[in-house]
């Protein structure tokens, strides 16, 4: 391990360029003779649209066009697809209805794109949109996710009955109902998991031009990964080779999943720019995000957790019902079935588990991919069932996890839904969080709160999650003629220290300095393919293609330097940037390998010419397992139901960690985010007229600094991943994961004496106090 290599808390070498304006997002790249879109969208939650009339917003100073979803059909533009269509129960089809790029035929939630106007100006845009007339006939519209399945409720897809489009399950459901008729306990919960906004820091934006001489779009548009968004441009809607696409994803100020999709507006930027030989730019607003970006959660569930006499786990079972909102986003139905069951285990020996999952349409933004995508959802169903059959059992909840963790000699460990755990001791990092959160004092602490009158609960969650091994990675290395090295990946960084993590790769590899080291992301014309960012891949998949590309590269430069040097391979050794022969001060450097093999200096042979540089794929990796345990402890005020966080412990295995100051930030990121949504965030829908009443944040309570302790957060290295060679598992998304369900247990330990056992994220204060008064009023009858 190098100064600068794998293991050292490196500080993030691009934050100078990002905080002293050096960053380059959409906004900051700007091309000659740019006009500007905008998007009318509809103020309805369901209606027909009628005609159109757009004659005098056309006619408008400014305008240069109006586009309907008449023209993009003319013009044979496809529909926006769901790329992963989940096969029903019984092996019935998934309902698949089309998700066109602008409204066609009715509206389905308030805020669906139905116009896309360009003119010189924003305010031009905005003063002919107001222009267009639209008669909309008005149509009952269905909001609440349970509610949807009702016979009776409104219907969004006439293809759709009872607005169900995949009924799926895993797991073997008859032994679960086997376990949970002979179990001496049964925990049963009804559990709302709150729908999200994302609030990406930056906005969505696009920046769409079309070169007539090559006939090729150019793309530029925070993304999560230009090879996907290539992908569907050309296969899905514009139905053109994938060579006349060149997207750019330059800085991106947030994703957490949210911008992994394709919308509407990349669409249109591209559309209007063939049509008027111009580049056309839309950025988008903060109110315009509520409305039109992809929200997150959204479930309603019933479970249940069987045990026996001696408070072992038979059985799990959830039936859950998931939000998908009015059309089908590219992974919609894949994250509450296939990301959140399979996780139905937990860290626990569960011998059965069974999911039933109902996704439904809504008219409401389509739901998909949220920071942990299905996993935040998993652990909230099973910490919370943990919880409450030790409510119901009267055993404390630190107890019952003892009695049924997975424990390291059982490792690998195949849970009830086919996953296997590689690695890990969950036992021990949940009593190395217990003497962190010094659970053994908590007495003490109650006591002292009640004479203060207050409540106070200490509250825990385990979890673990599969993340990382998904898909294809590709990446080039090459060495340059300053000695330094450039390595563009097909991972897409958001925010996450992408350029760190694998310059400290690099750094060990080539015995490099940052400073020599360049990282390149983001450009589809750079490589063949990249599998971009999402489900805590990229350190996995980008640092094990980054590593093999450089191997080649090295590999290739140990070749010229033999030639160089005249001295066997084997007797050369890379370090600090050059190749020595062994016990000599014979040297030459990467830069002189460079120089030469590109024909500057002593003549190589001809396999040797050239650039030193080396393209990679890397695919079937197995996933990994990153675990650990959140501790929370709170304090309520019964006479306001305010709650506050006193302490917020963590103990996390994320193997073999490449920088722990990056792992750092992206658990204490993650959890603020799971703590938001355990006490402030909720997106609330009118049931009568489907307006968003949480359309900005006056309404939307989006967590602040000083709504948090500090993160006391401890990282063990001590069982690295047994399934890949860095002994990494994922970290971005662990943090979301473990927050919400111990957020949600403190607030329910404090009430515990009052004998309320469960309560519903956001748990506000108006909740907390109300629950309050309900469990005084039941005592006191």
């Amino acid at each position: 391990m190098g100064q600068f290599g794998v293991g050292q808390a490196l500080r993030r070498v691009e934050d100078v360029r990002l905080l002293t304006g050096g960053g380059r997002y959409t906004d900051d790249i700007h091309l000659a003779g740019e006009a500007i879109g905008f998007v009318l969208r509809s103020p309805h939650a369901h209606a027909e649209i009628g005609p159109i009339d757009t004659a005098a917003a056309r006619a408008a100073p400014g305008v240069l066009a109006v586009y309907t979803a008449e023209d993009l059909s003319r013009d044979g533009i496809g529909d926006i697809r769901c790329l992963t269509p989940m096969p029903g129960k019984g092996g019935a089809k998934q309902i698949n209805p089309p998700h066109p790029v602008l409204a066609r035929g009715r509206v389905r939630h308030v805020g669906d794109p139905v116009a896309f106007v360009v003119a010189e100006t924003l305010a031009q845009a905005k003063d002919a949109a107001e222009l267009i007339e639209i008669d909309y006939e008005d149509l009952p519209a269905v909001v609440d996710t349970a509610a949807a399945l009702d016979p009776s409720a409104a219907q969004v897809w006439d293809q759709a009955p009872n607005n169900l489009s995949v009924h799926w399950e895993l797991g073997d459901e008859a032994a679960v109902q086997a376990a949970i008729a002979s179990a001496a306990h049964v925990a049963r919960l009804e559990l709302i998991n709150n729908r999200l906004v994302v609030n990406s820091m930056e906005p969505r934006n696009a920046l769409g031009a079309f070169d007539t001489a090559s006939e090729r779009f150019t793309l530029t548009t925070g993304t999560q990964g230009s090879y996907k968004l290539r992908h569907q441009l050309a296969d899905h809607i514009f139905k053109l080779p994938a060579d006349k696409f060149h997207v750019v994803t330059p800085d991106v100020g947030g994703a957490f999943g949210m911008k992994n999709f394709l919308f509407a507006e990349q669409v249109m930027v591209l559309y209007a720019a063939r049509a008027l030989g111009r580049p056309v730019r839309w950025n988008g607003e903060r109110g315009e995000s509520f409305l039109s970006d992809n929200h997150g959660r959204d479930h309603v569930t019933t479970a249940e957790l069987a045990l026996d006499k001696a408070g072992h786990i038979l059985a799990i079972r959830a039936t859950i019902v998931a939000n998908m909102g009015a059309y089908l986003s590219n992974f919609s139905t894949f994250i509450p079935t296939g990301c959140c069951v399979k996780m139905f285990s937990g860290q626990y020996k569960i011998p059965a588990a069974y999911g039933d999952v109902k996704c439904v349409f809504t008219n409401t933004v389509p739901v998909d991919a949220y920071r942990g995508a299905g996993r935040p959802e998993a652990a909230y169903i099973v910490e919370r069932l943990i919880d409450a059959a030790a409510f119901d059992l009267g055993l404390d909840p630190v107890e019952l996890r003892r009695r049924n963790l997975v424990a390291p000699a059982d490792m690998p460990y195949k849970t009830a839904t086919g996953l296997t755990y590689d690695s890990g001791d969950f036992p021990s990092i949940l009593e190395r969080t217990l003497t962190e959160a010094d659970h053994a004092g908590l007495d003490r602490r109650r006591a002292h709160a009640r004479t203060q009158g207050k409540l106070r609960g200490l509250g825990f969650a385990c979890y673990v999650e599969e993340c990382g091994g998904s898909g294809n990675e590709e990446a080039r290395a090459r060495l340059d003629d300053d000695g330094g090295v450039t390595v563009f990946v097909g991972t897409q960084t958001n925010g996450q220290g992408h350029e760190t993590a694998y310059t400290q790769i690099l750094a060990d590899m080539f015995g490099l300095t940052p400073a020599q080291i360049r990282v390149r992301q983001g450009d589809s014309d750079d490589l063949p393919g990249g599998g971009g960012t999402g489900g805590s891949r990229s350190l996995l998949m980008g640092g094990t293609v980054i590593t093999k590309a450089s191997d080649l590269v090295i590999e290739h430069a140990r070749k010229v330097a033999s030639h160089l040097l005249e001295a066997a391979e084997a007797d050369l050794e890379l370090t600090e940037g050059a190749f020595v022969i062994v016990g000599t001060d014979r040297r030459v450097t990467l830069g002189d390998i460079a120089q030469a093999a590109a024909g500057e200096g002593p003549s190589l042979p001809e396999d040797l010419r050239g650039p030193v540089e080396a393209h990679a794929k890397h695919g079937g990796a197995k996933m990994t397992y990153p675990n650990g345990c959140h501790a929370c402890e709170v304090e309520i005020d019964p006479a306001t139901g305010i709650v506050r966080l006193l302490r917020y412990v963590i103990v996390d295995d994320f193997g073999t960690l490449v920088n722990p100051l990056l792992a750092a930030g992206q658990v204490i990121g993650g959890t603020a985010q799971g703590i938001g949504q355990a006490l402030l965030e909720n997106t609330v829908y009118d049931a009568e007229s489907g307006q968003l009443l949480t359309g900005s944040f006056m309404d939307y309570c989006m967590p602040r600094a000083d709504d948090f302790p500090e993160i006391e957060l401890s990282m063990i290295e001590d069982f690295p991943c047994a399934t890949n060679d860095m002994g990494v598992k994922g970290a971005g998304e662990a943090g979301s994961i473990g927050a919400s369900p111990a957020v949600i247990n403190a607030v329910l330990d404090a009430l515990k004496p009052l004998g309320v056992r469960q309560i519903d994220m956001p748990a506000t204060p108006e909740k907390v106090w109300r629950a309050i008064r309900d469990a005084e009023a039941r005592t006191a009858a």
